[in-house]
């Protein structure tokens, strides 16, 4: 009996000891954009919790404009929902001179200097680095070199747009399923209004002058938005004014697009047998230009970072190195093959023969990623640093309302000019109110 009783204590005490182990493992609610990296970096975590037993993951996956504003008003409001957010280049350096992120910290064995000094820059304030890179981006041309074979045309870096045009019409075969060109074209800074600037820029335009005055009613942009909305409208897919990366990459996996300009990150998607039924006939060259190349392709990273608010820091940080790391790339090159790791942020990924081989998109991505400079990306001199976007708070809800005029232009229910007035009126309405000027 007694023995019983010492059996049953130990027992009680172990479901006890191990209960209270298991509700005593921290959770992270991690906040991210509902894209390939992000998904499949969502599996391998799994990898994460076996190596950290006392730290769950919890995800919340979100489209990118939601996830921007679901980050922004949660950060804002020190209201502590995330543990971990993926933001980008425009958040970071702005939310870290305000203090609303943790400083990251990092080991020997992460190796902070191995990241592209693109990155780095652009993801530091006062040159401390307030998140990391998980990918990082340019933007170019994708094509299909088949289509442009058959034409009997080429496209070359740094094209002309109007060469772009005439190659998009050599190659437009709606009647097959085949469009001339797909670009953005759904509202948001970060999606329509974020290709379109690169265009712009390249046709001379910036968002602000010396003194911070708009300049949406200019004719470098009349002529950039014109241009676009021609070309998008004669050459591209139906309902362009709803797609945005994910739905032209479906489309072109497909088969359906002939050009594409947009994220470089995209390239290990289209050249991708498993994913692309096209994947043997892309190519890819540096972004158009119009009259200058100053800002013709856009710098970027998804990032992760951690906000000043949460109450597991250090847990916090665990994560976002481990899933930025070079194991972290080495796992999925393991799992996956070199041609589908996140790239655009360690010059050893574009180091390692493994990866050059396998990825036929590097040696264009990297010199898009280089080429690209954030404090000198228009023709005219500005007092903003940024390529497809201007690096102020104010800016989000600017470059919100002008991607609306866009999408408006671009389905037709205004003109290009009366988009333009419209998106300058909000723009100057903002910066007023912050006191850029009276």
């Amino acid at each position: 009996m007694l023995s019983t009783r010492k059996t049953l204590t130990t027992i009680a005490a172990a479901c006890a000891a191990f209960s209270a182990s298991t509700f005593a493992a921290t959770e992270l609610t991690i906040a991210t954009v509902n894209n390939g990296h992000m998904i499949e970096m969502q599996k391998l975590s799994k990898e994460f919790e076996k190596e950290n037993p006392d730290i769950k993951l919890n995800w919340v996956t979100l489209e990118e404009g939601v996830l921007r504003q679901r980050v922004t008003t949660d950060i804002a409001t020190k209201g502590g929902q995330f543990d971990v957010m993926t933001i980008g280049m425009y958040e970071t350096p702005i939310w870290g001179e305000k203090g609303w992120l943790k400083e990251v910290e990092t080991d020997a064995a992460y190796d902070v200097d191995d990241l592209l000094p693109a990155m780095r820059a652009g993801l530091s304030y006062d040159g401390k680095l307030y998140a990391v890179p998980f990918y990082g981006e340019s933007s170019m041309v994708m094509y299909r070199k088949d289509l442009v074979e058959k034409a009997g045309l080429t496209v070359p870096d740094r094209a002309p747009w109007g060469h772009i045009r005439d190659v998009a019409a050599a190659i437009h075969d709606p009647d097959n399923g085949v469009y001339g060109i797909c670009l953005r074209g759904k509202p948001g800074w970060g999606d329509n209004a974020a290709y379109i600037t690169t265009m712009a820029n390249s046709f001379g335009a910036r968002w602000f002058d010396e003194g911070w005055k708009p300049q949406l009613n200019s004719p470098e942009w009349n002529h950039a938005v014109s241009f676009y909305v021609d070309l998008l409208s004669t050459y591209g897919p139906p309902g362009s004014s709803s797609n945005s990366f994910n739905e032209i990459l479906a489309l072109f996996n497909e088969g359906k697009c002939g050009m594409w300009i947009d994220a470089t990150i995209a390239a290990s998607f289209i050249s991708d047998p498993k994913q692309s039924k096209v994947a043997d006939k892309v190519a890819f060259a540096q972004a158009p230009v119009a009259v200058t190349d100053r800002g013709a392709n856009w710098l970027w990273a998804w990032a992760l970072a951690v906000p000043a608010a949460t109450k597991n820091a250090e847990e916090a940080q665990k994560f976002i190195t481990w899933a930025t790391s070079k194991d972290y790339i080495n796992l999925v090159a393991k799992e996956n093959g070199w041609a589908n790791v996140p790239t655009g942020t360690r010059q050893s990924t574009y180091d390692n023969p493994n990866f050059q081989e396998a990825a036929v998109f590097a040696e264009a991505e990297l010199a898009a990623i280089n080429s690209a400079d954030p404090a000198n990306s228009t023709l005219k001199p500005t007092p903003y640093v940024g390529v497809q976007f201007a690096a102020i708070p104010e800016f989000q809800a600017i470059g919100i309302a002008a991607g609306q005029q866009f999408t408006s232009a671009l389905a037709g229910k205004v003109s290009v000019e009366q988009a333009l007035k419209n998106a300058n009126k909000s723009a100057d309405r903002e910066m007023r109110k912050s006191g850029y000027y009276k």
